[in-house]
């Protein structure tokens, strides 16, 4: 029976998400496919709202916008603290992803955007925050989910 993916389904697809410029951040392809359930919160809202509605074997190109993916870039999570205040025992580089830990020792994953002689900026938004993101997706398989069928 030849049905479309609906919400509650697990299913499998594989994919390739490019920047708008055409640069590949991450691709299924030649590993293993991605497999999750709709309304699992398991994928951003937008790649999970393309894959609805997909048969078996349908592919397609969507463009998710920063609201459906990883949300917009806040300046309010970017912080700019003296390298006096860094610890000593940590060498700042870009693209080196720490932990911010409160006094509550709640932590909270920062990248290290810039560094300078007097100062490192942190970033606590997600790397993909605020970008307009381009998906290619294949439905590969629909694995599980509610079939109804006439009594």
């Amino acid at each position: 029976m030849d049905r479309t993916a609906q919400q509650g389904d697990t299913v499998r697809v594989e994919y390739t998400g490019r920047f708008e410029n055409g640069e590949i951040f991450d691709t299924s392809l030649g590993g293993s496919p991605l497999e999750f359930k709709l309304g699992g919160e398991q994928v951003i809202p937008g790649f999970e709202k393309a894959v609805l509605g997909m048969h078996k074997g349908d592919k397609k190109t969507v463009t998710i916008i920063p609201e459906d993916g990883y949300g917009e870039h806040y300046d309010t999570l970017v912080l700019v603290m003296p390298r006096e205040n860094f610890p000593g025992d940590i060498t700042p580089e870009i693209g080196m992803q720490l932990h911010l830990v409160d006094e509550n020792e709640h932590a909270m994953p920062v990248m290290v955007t810039e560094v300078t002689d007097d100062t490192i900026t942190l970033d606590a938004n997600h790397p993909l925050a605020g970008v307009p993101l381009v998906f290619e997706i294949e439905l590969l398989e629909i694995v599980g989910g509610l079939i109804i069928t006439p009594a």
